[in-house]
């Protein structure tokens, strides 16, 4: 299953110390309800194991991860009549990570709901594009 962290409320959701809607469980993921919605129907999907981002997560969790992400999201959008559906994952304070646990959000949508996404700005010019194109290519290397 993983790494446990003592402090962690997703860490104690998983071991049943603190109950809560589930709506999905395997070996190695669980799925419920977020307590506070963006929309009703708003379901986080987590790692049964402590990973505290995307980046700590190891890969041989991507599949059971993505089948689950896949299941409730279609489930989601059935049961809610969503329109569309926001897979949304933070990492980090300065991006929103609330919880130090890696989790991602499934929101369902609607065409009336007023949820805004963030603005984008196009890059000044292409050079500025093709570099950080490049020296990230470069890391991954």
């Amino acid at each position: 299953m993983g790494p446990k962290d003592s402090d962690c409320i997703f860490c104690k959701i998983v071991e049943g110390d603190i109950p809560c809607a589930k709506v999905c469980e395997s070996e190695t993921c669980l799925a419920f309800l977020d307590i506070a919605p963006v929309n009703a129907g708003h379901v986080l999907v987590l790692p049964k194991g402590h990973y505290p981002t995307l980046m700590d997560i190891p890969k041989e969790l991507g599949g059971d991860l993505v089948e689950t992400l896949s299941r409730v999201g279609k489930a989601v959008m059935e049961v809610t009549g969503a329109e569309g559906l926001n897979l949304i994952q933070n990492n980090f304070e300065v991006a929103g990570q609330l919880v130090h646990h890696a989790h991602f959000h499934l929101i369902p949508r609607f065409s009336d709901d007023g949820l805004m996404l963030w603005p984008q700005t196009p890059y000044e010019n292409q050079d500025e594009m093709s570099r950080i194109a490049a020296d990230i290519a470069k890391l991954l290397k």
